[in-house]
C-alpha cells in the first residue's frame, strides 16, 4: 500500500540567472553524500547540462520537476519515490525564483518545500537585506527557509550581510568567491560533465566552502504524498533501441530512458563519434546535444554515416530531436562560417548563429499522440520540407517550431519529454 514518505527538502533558487544555483546544490549534494547522506537531486524546468552536474556531485540520476511539461502528478510520483529512499532532496530552480510560468516558487508551493534563495552578493552591502526581503516576502504563501550569500570578498563582508537581514529570515552563511569553485560555461550554458576533467575537484572545493563558510543544517522534513497507481503496457517488448551517446548527442531525459525500458524497449547506447557501425537495432533515437562543436568528425565517420542512412531506407523508425536532427541535414555551418556535410538524410542546411534563435517550452499534436517538451538552440535551419506539425508555447505564441515527417523518420528542434504521452512515443519508436 502507498503511504507518504517524509524527508528533508530544500529548492535552491535565486533573484535571476546566474547567481550560482548549480554551484551552491553541487556544492550542497557533494558535501552530504561525503558524509553518508543519500542525496537525491532534481532541477525544475528543462535543462540538460546543470543535471550532468548534479548528477556526478549526489552519484544519483537527476529528474525533471515542472509543472507544466512533467506535470503536477509525475512531479508528485517523482519527489514521492526519492523521498521513500533519500535522507536529503534538493531542488536546483531555473532562472530567477518567480520567474516563468510555471516558476520555481509555483513548485515550491506546490509540494510544500522551503526556498533557499542564492544571492550573488559581491557587490552588494545593505541592499542585500532589501533583496532577501523582497525574495521572502514578495509571495506571502511561499515557504521561505532563508538565504545563502555567494561570492562574498571576506569574512567581514559576509557579516555585513548576514546583520543586515530582517530578523525573521534565515541566514544559511556565505560562500566566498573564486576560480575554484566555478563551473565553466559556453554557448548553451554550463560545459558538459564529462569534458571537466576537474570536475571532482571543483564539486570538492564548492563542499569544502560550504562547510567552512556556511550553515549547511539539514532542513525540514517534508511529507511527499503516494501518487496515483499507474501501470504501462509492455508497447515496446522485445524492441532494440540505439541512442546516439557520446559528446556530441548527450541532451536527453533520464526519464524518456526510463519510460522507453518501462514499456519494454531495450536501449543500446552508440556513439556516431567513435562507433563505425550501429548496433543491430529496431529503432533510432537521436537525441540533442553538440554536433556543432564536432562536425568534421562527424562529416567523416562515413561509415556510420552508411550504416544510419540504411537503417532509414529499411524503413525502420528514427527519432532525431534537435542536434539530432542537424546531424541528419545536408550541412551544418559553424559560426567561423565553416561548412561541413552531414548525413543527407533530411534536404536542408543549418547555420549556427550568435545567440538564441529560439527558447521556450512546446506541446505538439503528431498524429500518435499529444508530446510536451522544450526547444533552445543557436542554429538557423533552412529545409523545402513542409512540417508535419508545429508545436505550441503555452506562454507565448511567437515560437513555434516545426517536427518533419520522411517515411519513419521524425525530426525536431524540439526535445520531447516522453512521459508526457507515454503512447505517442511508444508509437513513433515502434517498428
Amino acid at each position: 500500500m502507498n503511504t507518504p514518505h517524509d524527508c528533508p527538502a530544500l529548492l535552491i533558487a535565486a533573484p535571476a540567472s546566474g547567481q550560482g544555483k548549480t554551484t551552491v546544490t553541487a556544492g550542497l549534494a557533494r558535501l552530504h553524500t561525503r558524509q553518508g547522506k543519500r542525496v537525491r537531486v532534481f532541477k525544475c524546468g528543462p535543462d540538460f547540462l546543470d543535471p550532468m552536474v548534479l548528477a556526478r556531485a549526489s552519484g544519483h540520476p537527476v529528474y525533471q520537476l515542472d509543472l507544466w511539461m512533467v506535470g503536477e502528478a509525475e512531479s508528485r510520483r517523482l519527489l514521492w519515490e526519492a523521498a521513500r529512499d533519500a535522507d536529503l532532496i534538493l531542488i536546483e530552480g531555473v532562472m530567477g525564483l518567480f520567474d516563468g510560468t510555471p516558476s520555481a516558487a509555483d513548485l515550491a508551493r506546490q509540494f510544500g518545500v522551503p526556498v533557499l534563495a542564492v544571492v550573488d552578493g559581491s557587490s552588494m552591502a545593505q541592499t542585500f537585506g532589501a533583496l532577501a526581503h523582497g525574495l521572502a516576502s514578495y509571495q506571502p504563501d511561499l515557504p521561505f527557509a532563508g538565504v545563502l550569500a555567494n561570492r562574498v570578498g571576506s569574512s567581514r563582508h559576509g557579516e555585513i550581510l548576514r546583520d543586515c537581514l530582517p530578523k525573521q529570515i534565515g541566514w544559511f552563511g556565505a560562500l566566498p568567491r573564486g576560480d575554484s569553485v566555478g563551473l565553466p560555461s559556453r554557448h548553451l550554458g554550463l560545459v558538459q560533465a564529462q569534458e571537466l576533467a576537474d570536475l571532482d575537484a571543483r564539486l570538492d572545493a564548492a563542499a569544502d566552502a560550504l562547510a567552512a563558510s556556511a550553515d549547511c543544517r539539514m532542513p525540514t522534513a517534508i511529507s511527499f504524498p503516494p501518487p496515483a497507481p499507474e501501470t504501462l503496457p509492455k508497447l515496446l517488448s522485445g524492441v532494440r533501441i540505439g541512442v546516439a551517446r557520446d559528446a556530441a548527442f548527450s541532451f536527453v531525459y533520464q526519464a524518456n530512458l526510463d519510460l522507453l525500458q518501462a514499456l519494454g524497449a531495450e536501449l543500446l547506447f552508440f556513439s556516431p563519434l567513435r562507433f563505425a557501425r550501429l548496433p543491430a537495432v529496431d529503432s533510432l533515437y537521436l537525441p540533442g546535444g553538440y554536433p556543432e562543436l564536432h562536425m568534421r568528425a562527424l562529416s567523416r565517420n562515413r561509415t556510420m554515416a552508411e550504416a544510419i542512412r540504411a537503417h532509414h531506407e529499411a524503413g525502420k523508425p528514427t527519432l532525431a530531436e534537435c542536434g539530432g536532427m542537424l546531424y541528419l541535414l545536408d550541412g551544418l555551418t559553424g559560426q567561423d562560417g565553416v561548412r561541413e556535410s552531414m548525413l543527407g538524410l533530411m534536404p536542408g542546411e543549418a547555420t549556427m548563429q550568435k545567440r538564441y534563435t529560439a527558447m521556450a517550452l512546446q506541446e505538439v499534436q503528431l498524429p500518435e499522440g499529444r508530446l510536451r517538451g522544450h526547444t533552445f538552440h543557436h542554429s538557423s535551419l533552412e529545409s523545402p520540407m513542409q512540417p508535419l506539425a508545429r508545436g505550441e508555447c503555452p506562454n507565448y505564441k511567437r515560437t513555434a517550431e516545426a517536427v518533419y515527417r520522411q517515411d519513419r523518420l521524425t525530426a525536431s528542434y524540439i526535445h520531447f519529454y516522453m512521459p508526457s504521452d507515454p503512447f505517442a512515443a511508444a508509437a513513433m519508436l515502434s517498428p
